[in-house]
């Protein structure tokens, strides 16, 4: 078992056109010794926003504080704390920030996927 505090681990920022204000922590993965999922937790800065892609993996999200928006089925959906989200694989999406605080997003994927 390990246990520890998600801000422990350090960040990738992304800050560019495609990916705004993101911080992105793989607070459980390969290193921990994870074989079959590996957690993320990304916090979007205000005015953030994740790029729009697709991939063939499914993911999970739990909403976890700030507000926010999901694009995904061709419009955006709204975002608070607790809301959950299930991204089939190849459904296209995005998640962005309009709001004034932090949106903390955590995110499950499966240990074939890259950690981010």
């Amino acid at each position: 078992m390990k246990i520890k505090k998600y801000t422990e681990v350090n960040a990738t920022l992304f800050n560019s056109d495609i990916a705004k204000g993101v911080a992105a922590r793989v607070v459980i993965g390969k290193k921990d010794g994870a074989e079959n999922f590996y957690m993320r937790v990304f916090e979007i800065s205000p005015g953030g926003h994740t790029p729009r892609h697709a991939h063939e993996w499914e993911h999970e999200m739990f909403i976890h504080a700030g507000e926010g928006e999901i694009y995904g089925n061709g419009q955006w959906h709204p975002l608070r704390p607790g809301k959950v989200v299930l991204i089939p694989g190849n459904e296209e999406h995005q998640m962005r920030n309009p709001g004034q605080e932090p949106l903390i997003v955590v995110c499950l994927v499966p240990g074939r996927a890259p950690e981010l």
